[in-house]
């Protein structure tokens, strides 16, 4: 598991669209799937400054590492709609929250991330993925 949290005390948005929120699910899953496990130089490029600040592309190759060992691609999610668990929501340090999984088999992909607004964009200061069992979550 990845989990930075900064201390941020940037004006919390009132209220994001569901298009910034499908942005933001979209924007991570391709830099997970697609460009994360294959160019951590990528993910850590496109994150917020407090993850790049914890976690070096080197550091992010090593978090992910057991996915490589066990063979686990999770290139996969990069086609597949995201289905959450929990509404998105803003927490009180204005940080957007998305939580659910992909319906992969034999083993689902559940996923729980957290963004901060920099820049115009929502960048992951959080990301948690785990490959398990449907019924065992």
């Amino acid at each position: 598991m990845i989990t930075v949290r900064p201390t941020w005390s940037g004006r919390v948005p009132a209220r994001r669209s569901e298009d910034q929120v499908r942005e933001a699910q979209r924007g991570t899953r391709r830099r997970i799937a697609v460009e994360g496990l294959l160019n951590y130089a990528v993910l850590h490029a496109k994150a917020s400054k407090p993850f790049r600040e914890q976690f070096s592309p080197d550091r992010l190759k090593e978090v992910f590492k057991v996915f490589v060992e066990k063979h686990i691609d999770i290139r996969i999610i990069a086609a597949k709609t995201p289905l959450p668990t929990e509404e998105a929501k803003i927490d009180d340090d204005g940080n957007l929250i998305l939580i659910g999984y992909f319906d992969t088999t034999p083993s689902h992909v559940y996923y729980d991330l957290k963004y901060v607004l920099s820049d115009g964009e929502w960048k992951p200061i959080k990301i948690n993925v785990n490959v398990k069992a449907p019924d065992k979550k």
